[in-house]
């Protein structure tokens, strides 16, 4: 059964987002994760809010993000869900490649991929929700 952690519904807007990257800081914190994997984790969640109001939501203060923060069999999860449109994942370039090297965007996605356990994408009529996963064991 899930222990919820957190359940929140902001704005689009990004000067919420020191507060709520403390809030993930701390929650990382009281679960007793590894330092290392508190600041992977406060990264891949930094890149994917900013994502959910950029990409997602355009920054539109008519639409909000909806987090979930809970742990289930010994994993930390982190739901975000916008009210955009989505996006094809296959077509986001990989930055690895050397004619990607150079690109200003397009990272977020491969480093979270790197530094999580986990990273689902659920593209759904009303928005997309990404998934953050750690294990806590």
């Amino acid at each position: 059964m899930a222990t919820i952690l957190l359940h929140k519904i902001v704005k689009s807007n990004p000067e919420v987002l020191p507060e709520l990257e403390e809030n993930i800081v701390e929650i990382a914190k009281s679960l007793k994760l590894d330092p290392i994997k508190i600041n992977t984790l406060a990264l891949s969640f930094s890149e994917a809010i900013s994502n959910s109001m950029k990409h997602g939501n355009q920054y539109s203060d008519k639409k909000n993000v909806e987090i979930d923060v809970y742990t289930e069999n010994d994993k930390l999860y982190i739901s975000l869900k916008d009210e955009g449109t989505g996006f094809d994942i296959s077509s986001v370039p990989d930055p690895t490649k050397p004619e990607n090297i150079l690109k200003e965007s397009g990272r977020g996605i491969h480093i979270m991929k790197n530094f999580l356990d986990d990273l689902v994408y659920n593209f759904l009529p009303n928005g997309t929700q990404v998934i953050l996963v750690i294990n806590l064991k």
